[in-house]
């Protein structure tokens, strides 16, 4: 076995390998780029080694650095996470000619499989089901256009290398077609240094479910069952779940063996991914193989009990796998969520600063939280805006999904903007409850983007009790401090109105810290909990229902977080309660004849100048963010008085980029 590995990574896929070797009694080596110095993954490892700039391109994607990190540091084999340079057959290469070991597959499958054009054409000869389309490589746009004609739309504009959603377009027509294209490409050679595009047909109300593999060099294979990966955006899968609440065992069957004979095919050994799209029949097609550990692998490892990073050291260090097919279970369900720094009401535009306040939920028997930042982290506009994954596991696919919606709402993080609220909202959809699952889920269940109104309503009632307690509580605290004139000390009123959202609720607090009765309407609520007034989580019952809220002191009020709601409280005597009925409310500036930017990142593009008339859905601005171009489109039929910035120019949220005539 190894005695030392280095991490050739990141953030929480770093951390998540650290964890494993640490187990095995192995020592690590991180390594780092500048913003990265006090990185959580930096600090973690046993020593750990600069090398470069912030870009990755600079430091992460430079494959003679992570050699010599190596050999400065006498690591015997290197971890690629994913990303990065973890299906880059050159690296796997230079790793051997230096005399270290790859903990991966070798050259060859990641050649075949890490290429979604040759990948198609191996799985066709192993008797894999695939995807109608195009497999060679498309010249350019007008050539995408004739290709995408004859198959006919919609199409799936794919770039061979890479994977997690960047350098991926649908594409209805021809505009579409051309301009997604363009994207798609620019996106492939920022994120991967390739700018190959393929195309093929895209299935319709597909499913996105995947097998998950482990081969090791003695000609063993086994499949890990399937995962759920539906729940996407922009081809960004933000939940999964295992096992999937749509394949039988018959389905489930079948896909294993094909599995097993593609990594076959290839002399396959480690850890890898085939995934597959599925239609509402259940027949599969081949998507693609990821020839590495993917980021949702721990609701497999909550299923299964393996831990997939020790078995790819294992393999990687030539024994043979430990396990058999027969000892692959179905233990319960667990089911993940992605944290992103990104505002969802913003349209999931990338959020960037600094962690403020960061206190994740406990970790136990059905919570796992598995992160690379803490309290006072950066998160950078250089890489990938995932603070965390959150996973869960229950008996069943119910208890999952409420031990999720728990630990969201104990997730409190301040300084970005986070997708909480609607990770949040996608939990307490009747559809996804259901499992009534398609890749589209999100563009039909959303199709005016993401907002207040499409949050699930919260329980009123039991805000209003929790609320009502919490207040008696400081209430209480206030009216015993010491130093105030006998006679005179603050009287406690037992008689409240919880104002939310300047919605009026009175209410009656009686009892004591710890369990209070709260009388609202016709109803009694009993509160119990052992919250602390300096505690940003409430974490209690009401009526012997578990609650969780997040809540903080702004003034006379209080702003709380519960099931992705944001509210404004305001708890108030009854007499101030009416003369606060009578308080004008202030009105936000109109920045309605500006363009402004919603995300920090930088400025690729101007497509307009002054004095031009821009008609509704053209394109305005571009801006690159977290690897991903954006397009800014008109709203309507405008004239530009004004160009406010340039290209290249560093941006900020909210920051104006152009300045419309006034009546546009």
């Amino acid at each position: 076995m190894f005695k030392k590995i280095l991490i050739a990574n990141r953030g929480e896929i770093a951390c998540r390998v650290i964890q494993s070797a640490r187990k095995m009694g192995i020592s690590t080596v991180a390594v780092y780029s500048d913003p990265d110095n006090n990185a959580c993954h930096v600090e973690q490892a046993d020593e750990a080694v600069r090398i470069g700039a912030a870009p990755a391109t600079e430091s992460y994607l430079l494959k003679e650095k992570i050699v010599q990190a190596c050999q400065q540091t006498g690591a015997e084999a290197v971890h690629p996470g994913y990303g990065f340079l973890s299906e880059n057959s050159a690296f796997s290469e230079a790793l051997e000619q230096a005399g270290i070991v790859f903990i991966g597959p070798g050259t060859r499958a990641i050649e075949a499989m890490g290429d979604k054009i040759t990948s198609k054409l191996l799985a066709q000869r192993a008797g894999v089901n695939v995807i109608p389309g195009h497999t060679e490589v498309v010249k350019d746009a007008n050539e995408a256009i004739e290709i995408a004609d004859t198959i006919g739309y919609p199409v799936m504009i794919k770039a061979s290398a890479g994977g997690g959603g960047k350098g991926m377009r649908v594409a209805w027509n021809d505009d579409e077609c051309g301009d997604g294209f363009e994207r798609a490409t620019n996106e492939a050679i920022s994120s991967f240094g390739d700018g190959r595009i393929f195309i093929e047909k895209f299935v319709e109300q597909p499913r996105h479910i995947e097998i998950q593999i482990i081969a090791d060099a003695h000609g063993n294979v086994v499949t890990l069952n399937e995962r759920e990966c539906s729940i996407q955006r922009r081809h960004q899968k933000v939940v999964e779940e295992a096992p999937s609440p749509f394949i039988d065992e018959v389905t489930r069957a079948a896909m294993s063996k094909q599995a097993k004979a593609l990594a076959k095919a290839v002399d396959y050994r480690s850890a890898g991914t085939v995934e597959l799209i599925v239609d509402a029949q259940r027949n599969f097609y081949f998507l693609e193989m990821n020839t590495r550990l993917q980021v949702e692998h721990p609701v497999t490892e909550m299923i299964t009990g393996f831990d997939l990073v020790e078995l790819m050291i294992r393999v990687a260090a030539g024994e043979k796998l430990p396990i058999s097919q027969e000892d692959v279970g179905i233990n319960g369900w667990s089911i993940e969520s992605r944290i992103y720094a990104e505002s969802p009401f913003r349209n999931f535009l990338p959020s960037t600063g600094r962690l403020v306040k960061y206190q994740p939920p406990e970790e136990n028997e059905l919570v796992r939280v598995d992160t690379g930042v803490t309290e006072g982290s950066d998160v950078s506009m250089f890489y990938d805006p995932m603070i965390a994954k959150l996973v869960t596991w229950g008996n069943t696919r119910e208890e999952a999904i409420t031990s999720m919606q728990h630990a969201l709402d104990q997730y409190y993080i301040r300084g970005v903007e986070t997708n909480q609220p609607f990770v949040s909202a996608i939990m307490a959809h009747p559809r996804f409850q259901r499992g009534d699952l398609t890749t589209n889920f999100i563009a039909e269940e959303y199709p005016d983007g993401f907002s207040t109104a499409a949050l699930p309503s919260a329980d009123t009632d039991v805000l209003i009790a929790a609320l009502a307690s919490i207040h008696q509580r400081r209430a209480s605290r206030a009216g015993t401090i010491t130093g105030q004139i006998p006679g005179y000390g603050r009287l406690i009123s037992p008689e409240w109105v919880v104002m939310l959202d300047r919605e009026a609720h009175r209410v009656a607090v009686s009892g004591e810290a710890g369990r209070w009765v709260v009388d609202y309407g016709e109803q009694k609520y009993v509160v119990e909990d052992q919250w602390q007034l300096t505690e940003a989580v409430f974490m209690g019952s009401v009526n012997g229902v578990p609650v969780n809220i997040q809540i903080e002191k702004q003034g006379n009020g209080y702003h709380i977080v519960y099931r992705g709601k944001h509210i404004s409280a305001l708890i108030l005597t009854p007499h101030n309660a009416d003369l606060y009925r009578l308080m004008p409310i202030k009105e936000a500036p109109d920045m309605s004849g500006f363009l402004l930017s919603p995300m920090p990142g930088l400025l690729v593009s101007i497509e307009v100048e002054s004095g031009q008339s821009v008609k509704s859905g053209e394109v305005l601005a571009v801006i690159e963010a977290m690897k991903m171009e954006n397009s800014m489109r008109a709203e309507r039929e405008v004239v530009v008085a004004k160009v406010l910035v340039k290209p290249g120019d560093t941006l900020e949220v909210d920051q104006p980029i152009l300045e419309f005539e006034p009546g546009n």
